[in-house]
């Protein structure tokens, strides 16, 4: 779907999306009949890749993402898809002569191959990593630093191609990209549940026996009146207390 979007919506319309494929795209224009052996451009797949790739080394010695091997095989199809995709369309659009019609669908498409990869818990590599990793060495937000970077891509592709349209458009996919992701991404699967009651003993049956789910009893004091108490932790099944 990601390949898609950037193939017969977004790169025929010269619409900067932001990221490594935003980059590839002002490439691909940019060096269109500068090599002889390549005169309709530098392939958009094959681009992305050569930046994914230091990228997710990055990542692997900065973040130690647990992701990789499936973020690897991700930017890896999405290169193949891409360039293959590109072969056989010929950089038509999918719809002609309306580029609102272009950033809107594509944006929306790119959103829903995000969520996609999220739900399959991997990722696409790209600026969100680069992201991630100025941001663990300061005091930014990961969103932050991520709308920076895609801006100054969409600034690249503005000075590369002399014309307003370019960030215009492409600011507009990114918005409808963004709530797409926002609409559909699962609520975060790390997020933990604490319940404090003097009825542990009634509320660990109702887990248990009517819930069907597993728990964990923690062990506690009160700050205000200093009392040891329990507290629950309910787990879903599956899932054990992390050490």
């Amino acid at each position: 779907m990601q390949a898609f979007s950037y193939v017969v919506f977004l790169a025929p319309y010269k619409i900067v999306s932001g990221g490594v494929y935003g980059i590839s795209i002002v490439l691909h224009y940019a060096t269109e009949g500068l090599f002889p052996f390549m005169p309709d451009g530098l392939p958009l797949g094959i681009t992305a890749l050569c930046f994914n790739i230091p990228l997710m080394v990055l990542a692997l010695k900065k973040l130690g993402l647990e992701s990789g091997p499936k973020t690897v095989v991700t930017f890896l199809l999405i290169s193949v898809i891409t360039d293959t995709l590109s072969y056989f369309t010929g950089n038509v659009p999918l719809v002609e002569n309306d580029p609102f019609i272009a950033c809107f669908y594509g944006g929306a498409i790119l959103g829903i191959g995000v969520t996609c990869i999220f739900k399959a818990h991997s990722t696409s590599a790209g600026t969100d990593v680069l992201a991630r990793v100025i941001a663990n060495n300061s005091n930014l937000k990961v969103s932050n630093v991520i709308i920076i970077i895609d801006s100054a891509v969409v600034l690249l592709g503005l000075i590369a191609f002399q014309d307003w349209a370019v960030p215009l458009y492409s600011w507009f996919t990114i918005f409808v990209y963004g709530k797409i992701v926002e609409m559909f991404q699962a609520e975060n699967p790390n997020r933990a549940v604490f319940v404090v009651s003097r009825q542990t003993e009634a509320i660990k049956n109702i887990i248990v026996n009517k819930m069907g789910m597993r728990g964990t009893f923690l062990h506690g004091r009160g700050m205000y009146e200093g009392k040891e108490k329990d507290i629950i932790l309910p787990l879903p099944n599956g899932k054990t207390c992390p050490s």
